[in-house]
């Protein structure tokens, strides 16, 4: 019997709206929705930027520390960049990379690969500005804040357009999650995976991963 001034009227969370769980930001993600990411209409930059850190698999903060002097010229598929320490490192990619690159460096032979859309602040270490534009190096701040905003609706596809503003996307840490785990699925070994997770920390070296990324290539996979 219910309770005095109380009266049972069947489901109390009817009429409630039901909010949307948030999406697991923690997972790799699906092949399909790396497909969807390169379909998304952003600029060269984010193009060739997210390409890269998927193809290479390596940190976006040391993706952004590439420049233009130390990509070697076609074929190669790999560029050098400086450590901490002053240890040289080679970030390996693919074709997808390879075709992005020279349509995003045109005709600048120095600087950083990845430049803002503005001209350097004053006081803007040499060795983040291209002395060929007056252009900075773009920061990990302003590269997770791009792939974020971008990525809200893919991260969310239940959601409409008119929400975007109140949505969470993707965070850069996805994109490499998602290349080591699709490594891992397509059966890549726990050394080489490794090796492609921690770089010069672990072994194979430099030269059997990149030659490892490059068997792994869709675009060589279509011509065997």
């Amino acid at each position: 019997m219910a309770a005095p001034g109380l009266e049972r009227r069947g489901d109390p969370t009817i009429g409630i709206e039901r909010r949307p769980a948030p999406p697991d930001r923690t997972k790799a993600l699906a092949e399909n929705q790396i497909a969807a990411l390169w379909r998304l209409d952003v600029g060269l930059r984010e193009k060739t930027f997210w390409k890269l850190h998927y193809e290479s698999a390596a940190r976006a903060d040391k993706v952004l520390c590439l420049s233009v002097e130390g990509r070697p010229l076609p074929p190669g598929q790999t560029g050098r960049i400086t450590a901490k320490g002053g240890a040289t490192e080679w970030i390996p990619w693919q074709s997808g990379t390879a075709q992005l690159l020279p349509r995003l460096i045109a005709r600048r032979t120095r600087g950083p690969l990845f430049l803002t859309d503005r001209k350097a602040p004053a006081g803007t270490s040499t060795l983040d500005v291209c002395p060929e534009t007056s252009r900075a190096r773009l920061s990990y701040r302003r590269a997770e804040e791009i792939f974020e905003e971008n990525t809200r609706l893919l991260a969310n596809p239940l959601a409409s357009s008119e929400d975007i503003e109140g949505l969470d996307g993707f965070t850069l840490h996805r994109i490499r999650h998602s290349a080591l785990t699709h490594d891992a699925e397509d059966g890549t070994s726990t050394p080489m995976l490794l090796a492609r997770s921690l770089e010069r920390y672990a072994r194979p070296g430099v030269d059997s991963v990149a030659r490892h990324v490059a068997e792994r290539d869709p675009a060589a996979r279509r011509r065997t």
